[in-house]
């Protein structure tokens, strides 16, 4: 019995018995698996017997089949016919019940992705109804901060125009209208950065930078607030001049509202520490305070607009919550990346990693050979170039760069001007603008590669003022070899040619070098 069980849950359509096999063991194995059958299902059992010679017992076991199965009885001597009837009528209930059974299955996953996508549609209607309650907050937030000192102001300028403060008085006048001002401006500014990261407008003027007196600025910028509160201020600094491409006041603003959040958050007679040092191709700065910390449920939402801890009327800290935002995007535009986490002292720590200047890395040319920036002149010669960009002044410029260097260079103003000029002059690399009118670099990019089929491709830097990280993928997704940042500086531009027709460290070379070939 116990086989025919298995054969059953294997998919067998009925089950034919005889008499003699239900004994008593096999009779309550098959009543206790009629019990534990699913709703949907109802075996049909065909017994073959025979009536006038079956005694008590059989007849016993028989009758307690019939209320826990679909059974039914054939008398000996069974006709062929007849046999073959009852298995088709058993085999099209069966077959009816597991459509009943793929049915119900459908059913239930049917009804467990519409609970599924219930979740998603609530909760996506959550995080809609909390963004716009932080931007109601947000708004609350701006009015009390830029209400707040022009009450001071005022106040204190009506009494000015009174005439009758003394000289003491009046210094305490004028410099709590300065902190006003310095403070609305400072808002001011906050939320304009935040207008041009959402139109995708703010922009950095990458050149090389020298991090330790950009480290010290910032700090000279809140000693006087730390020590207001009696916050210590431990610095450690890398005494080796760490040097990245980024933008000094932008990279200044980065330190400087890391350090002030830091202070804000840091109790009196509390401890702030920053630290900049570098690895073998990144340079780390690092802000850690001894406040309450940031909860881990906040953390990933600490660098987003509109979102603060504590958005209250009784908050104890003041600020629109913008800083870590601005901060971010400000990290990304320089290539770079920001973390927080859980300082040694129990306080929020953020940690800057940004790229080291491309040749301090590399080691791509001697300094001796550097004159204002510009790389020794026969660094790219024999070297074509092809310059494509919509602007006439950056292709001047870039031409001149390049040229200066020893390349010749030639410029197009557009895609199809680009691939009129590839046609009858074949350069070493291309050098092309991301968003131009009509067609922009990506087209390009599509373009050169199905004219290039079964040829040696030629290498192509995207120069673009699209610095963000997803765009950096965008362009190597399309097939340039390269991606640098508006405006760059000369030495890096001619390292990063250098390195694609294997004329510097890493650079893979060239099988054979290109030249302008004429039609």
């Amino acid at each position: 019995m116990e086989h025919l069980l298995v054969e059953i849950e294997l998919g067998a359509g009925a089950l034919l018995l005889a008499e003699e096999a239900l004994s008593v063991g096999a009779q309550n194995t098959l009543v206790q698996w009629l019990r534990r059958q699913p709703s949907w299902s109802d075996l049909p059992i065909i017994l073959i017997t025979g009536t006038r010679d079956t005694d008590v017992p059989t007849l016993k076991s028989i009758a307690s089949l019939d209320p826990l199965g679909n059974v039914a009885l054939l008398e000996r001597p069974v006709r062929v016919v007849a046999l073959l009837s009852a298995v088709k009528t058993a085999l099209r209930a069966r077959r009816r019940q597991y459509e009943v059974r793929d049915y119900l299955a459908e059913k239930q996953r049917t009804e467990a992705e519409h609970r599924r996508l219930l979740a998603a549609e609530q909760a996506a209607r959550a995080e809609g109804e909390a963004a716009n309650r932080a931007k109601d907050d947000f708004l609350a937030v701006l009015s009390h901060e830029l209400r707040t000192p022009l009450q001071s102001m005022l106040g204190w300028l009506k009494m000015l125009r009174t005439g009758r403060l003394d000289d003491g008085t009046t210094r305490r006048a004028l410099e709590a209208i300065e902190r006003g001002t310095r403070a609305q401006a400072q808002l001011i500014e906050d939320l304009l950065d935040v207008s041009r990261i959402v139109a995708g407008k703010l922009r950095v003027e990458l050149k090389r930078t020298v991090l330790g007196p950009t480290v010290d600025a910032a700090l000279d910028a809140v000693r006087a607030a730390a020590e207001a509160k009696g916050i210590t201020l431990h610095v450690e600094v890398d005494p080796e001049p760490i040097v990245v491409m980024g933008d000094a006041v932008r990279l200044q603003q980065i330190v400087w509202n890391l350090l002030s959040n830091a202070m804000k958050f840091t109790p009196e007679r509390g401890r702030v520490e920053i630290a900049l040092r570098r690895t073998a191709t990144h340079a780390i700065i690092a802000v850690c305070d001894t406040g309450p910390g940031i909860a881990p449920e906040l953390r990933p939402h600490v660098f987003q607009r509109f979102r603060q801890a504590d958005s209250t009327q009784t908050r104890p800290h003041g600020g629109l919550g913008l800083g870590l935002a601005i901060v971010r995007h400000l990290v990304e535009l320089h290539h770079g990346a920001i973390a927080v986490d859980t300082g040694d002292g129990g306080g929020a720590r953020f940690t800057v990693t940004l790229p080291l200047r491309l040749d301090s890395v590399v080691g791509a040319h001697d300094p001796s050979g550097e004159r204002d920036g510009v790389l020794a002149p026969l660094g790219l010669s024999g070297l074509a170039v092809l310059v494509v960009d919509d602007d006439a002044s950056t292709r001047e410029v870039l031409t001149m760069m390049l040229a200066t260097a020893g390349a010749t260079v030639r410029g197009a103003g557009s895609v199809d001007d680009a691939l009129r000029t590839i046609q009858w002059l074949r350069p070493d690399v291309v050098v092309s603008d991301i968003s131009m009118p009509g067609e922009d670099g990506y087209a390009l990019m599509r373009k050169l590669r199905a004219v290039e089929r079964g040829r040696t491709p030629i290498p192509a830097i995207a120069l673009t003022a699209h610095a963000r990280p997803e765009d950096t993928e965008q362009a190597f997704v399309a097939g340039f070899a390269e991606h640098l940042a508006k405006p760059v500086d000369a030495p890096d531009l001619v390292l990063a040619i250098a390195r694609l027709t294997g004329r510097a460290p890493g650079g893979a070379r060239r099988d054979r070098p290109r030249r302008w070939l004429s039609a």
